[in-house]
């Protein structure tokens, strides 16, 4: 596998990415890899390199860089609460727009690396992240061809960016994974999400995990489940490998 971390140029300054593909066979399919709330760990590097090792040139960018932040320490430790309301106020600094902007710098680096092949791209992301990648099906529906959400979080508001909304904006195929407890993703909204994508023209499944709570796929978390974690594997490669 190979390995680096560019700094990419981007509207605001430098954004740290994780990049990684494997070492032979390239050029490879894209994919952005957008984090979760809690910020850059090893927990998301392996995930990422889960991900390349099925063939693909995997970023995965340090949202937060604006802020000066790579990585938050424990949340388990005696700073816990500290630690959390810092992880919201960084979450709070981001938008879809913001995300966007910094993922077509993502895109321009990846033009010039040779190990990056042109053409379709896919999208992943958690939590936070879920609607970042639905958005960026809308905002590159030229290049974005694969997008999936897990359990994630406002994908039904009231402002036109909505992942809910993105069904009508794109020819990209769409996969919401919504664990069945989550408070932050409550079944009303999911029920929501599920019309919305009905009515419209889309390739989309939204698809609710039984039995599995908010961050099932994440095996350092106390909420991890095996048997979710590797449906939502089976899933998301077999999403890319359809489309890219």
């Amino acid at each position: 596998m190979i390995e680096h971390r560019p700094q990419i140029p981007t509207r605001d300054g430098a954004c740290e990415t994780f990049i990684c593909h494997p070492e032979r066979g390239g050029p490879f399919p894209i994919v952005i890899f957008y984090m979760d709330a809690p910020a850059i760990r090893e927990e998301l590097r392996d995930m990422a390199r889960r991900i390349a090792a099925s063939g693909y040139y995997v970023m995965l960018p340090n949202l937060y860089y604006r802020s000066g932040v790579l990585e938050l320490p424990s949340m388990t430790g005696p700073d816990a609460e500290a630690v959390r309301a810092r992880m919201f106020e960084l979450m709070g600094s981001l938008s879809i727009p913001l995300v966007m902007s910094d993922t077509e710098g993502l895109l321009a680096h990846a033009a010039a690396d040779g190990a990056a092949a042109p053409g379709s791209v896919g999208t992943v992301g958690y939590c936070m992240s879920g609607q970042y990648a639905a958005n960026a099906a809308t905002h590159f529906p030229d290049r974005v061809t694969a997008a999936a959400s897990f359990y994630g979080v406002s994908l039904v508001t009231d402002r036109p960016d909505s992942p809910h909304l993105a069904g009508d904006k794109t020819k990209a195929e769409l996969y919401f994974g919504c664990a069945e407890t989550d408070r932050w993703a409550p079944p009303e909204m999911v029920a929501a999400l599920q019309a919305s994508m009905s009515a419209s023209p889309a390739r989309a499944e939204v698809e609710i995990y039984p039995g599995a709570d908010h961050g099932f796929a994440f095996p350092q978390r106390a909420v991890y489940n095996p048997r979710a974690a590797d449906r939502h594997w089976e899933r998301l490669l077999a999403l890319f490998a359809r489309n890219l």
